[in-house]
């Protein structure tokens, strides 16, 4: 198994905290006090957005059990960046509140530097992966 030092996986619990924390802030309180008028989609991404929240609590006792949320954070936020935000940035008909999660997004730029990569690549590309039977 590829080793992962103490700083790295100190590193990866200050970023679950770090999610923990700022989705506790800007997400919780309008999943707790919504209106029943919530759009459908918003409601949504605030409900997935507060599972992760809730997840991140369990990264910070156990960083590489749960890296796959680090991952998925990683996925989502490349994708939003490049196939939403990259082309109205492009056309320059950015909004404030397109700019807001860009903004929001761009802090990811830690996530990839907290991965432990050579881990991700020793168990989830390298490894074989469970029986199917």
């Amino acid at each position: 198994m590829t080793e992962v030092t103490t700083f790295r996986l100190y590193l990866m619990r200050a970023l679950y905290l770090l999610m923990l924390v700022g989705l506790g802030i800007t997400i919780w309180p309008g999943i707790i006090h919504h209106s029943t008028t919530v759009k459908l989609m918003d409601g949504v991404v605030s409900s997935i957005l507060g599972a992760v929240a809730i997840l991140a609590v369990l990264g910070i006792r156990y960083p590489l059990q749960m890296l796959p949320l680090l991952l998925f954070e990683l996925a989502w936020k490349s994708i939003w960046l490049i196939a939403f935000a990259l082309p109205l940035w492009s056309a320059h008909q950015m909004d404030a509140a397109t700019r807001e999660t860009l903004a929001a997004c761009l802090m990811g730029i830690v996530i990839p530097i907290a991965i432990p990569w050579r881990y991700v690549l020793a168990n989830y590309v390298r490894k074989p992966g469970d029986r199917w039977k």
